[in-house]
């Protein structure tokens, strides 16, 4: 899943955005309001949770929520707040907010948060995917073939949900690289092919009947 985080303290942004790519998140970090809100409008579809500080310098996270909410953009919205004041999470709440964490908190908490918040029917609310053979539990990151789990990489995982998501449709180089890596990645490197071929190895069902079509000059294709 991809992440818009929106902290303008550089050690907690750095700090969150390095744990949440660890747990096999695709964080885009933007450091004030004005920023959050020109990249929510082009790049909205693309993220699964976006994540706020409520004090952000010019527009703060209450506005900005508002204003995202005014632009008819569903995204799940996750407030973080110094604030345990009841007024202000009402406040919140009321403005469009989904859900907050109120600092000091754990990452445990946040992303038990985030996995809620995508959960909801807004969101694709599908938690266990199968498609011909193949299951994943997006709750877990877990995947069966015919019942065996197979165990995948963070980001192999992230490639095949999308894939599952749409089987048979063909996903452009680009497509698979703005839902799997942040906008900070090498999009034109090889390390798209890297996966995809590790991919294939351990899904592949033999060479006559495979599981991925490369489309030449395109990108790839899941056979059901």
């Amino acid at each position: 899943m991809r992440l818009l985080l929106v902290e303008d303290e550089q050690q907690l942004g750095a700090n969150l955005t390095k744990i949440l790519e660890l747990k096999g998140f695709a964080v885009d970090w933007v450091d004030d309001g004005d920023k959050a809100f020109t990249r929510a409008q082009l790049y909205h579809t693309d993220y699964g949770v976006m994540i706020m500080d409520l004090g952000l310098p010019g527009m703060g996270g209450l506005a900005l929520t508002k204003k995202i909410r005014e632009a008819e953009i569903k995204t799940p919205i996750i407030i973080l707040t110094g604030s345990s004041d009841t007024t202000t999470k009402v406040e919140l709440l009321n403005a469009g907010a989904d859900d907050y964490v109120v600092k000091p908190f754990s990452h445990e908490e946040l992303i038990a948060r985030i996995a809620s918040v995508s959960r909801r029917p807004q969101t694709m609310p599908t938690v266990v995917h199968t498609v011909g053979d193949i299951t994943i539990d997006t709750a877990t990151h877990k995947v069966y073939v015919d019942g065996e789990e197979i165990s995948l990489t963070l980001k192999e995982y992230a490639l095949l949900e999308c894939f599952l998501r749409r089987p048979g449709e063909v996903f452009t180089r680009e497509e698979l690289s703005s839902h799997v890596w942040d906008f900070n990645s090498m999009t034109w490197s090889n390390v798209l092919d890297v996966h995809m071929k590790n991919l294939r190895k351990k899904l592949e069902r033999t060479e006559m009947s495979p599981r991925f079509e490369t489309v030449r000059g395109v990108g790839y294709r899941f056979v059901a």
